[in-house]
């Protein structure tokens, strides 16, 4: 499993942390360690999802990942 911490733009309340987290969630591979407002932890198998299609899951709900640090 890699680990990564994005910076989310666009999450301003615990509705767009909410949405987020159902999102990531929803990928297979992904396991959601810790998020808030702004930004998110995830454990994920490379093997099974990409950086991008995490990427995608979180601007499917209206946000935009801004930057990733592993």
């Amino acid at each position: 499993m890699d680990r990564i911490t994005m910076k989310i733009d666009g999450m301003s309340c615990g509705h767009c942390v909410s949405a987020v987290d159902k999102a990531l969630k929803k990928l297979d591979g992904v396991s959601v360690e810790n998020i808030g407002i702004g930004s998110a932890t995830i454990s994920y198998d490379p093997s099974a999802v990409s950086e991008q299609r995490i990427a995608e899951a979180v601007a499917d709900e209206g946000y935009s990942v801004v930057a990733t640090t592993h």
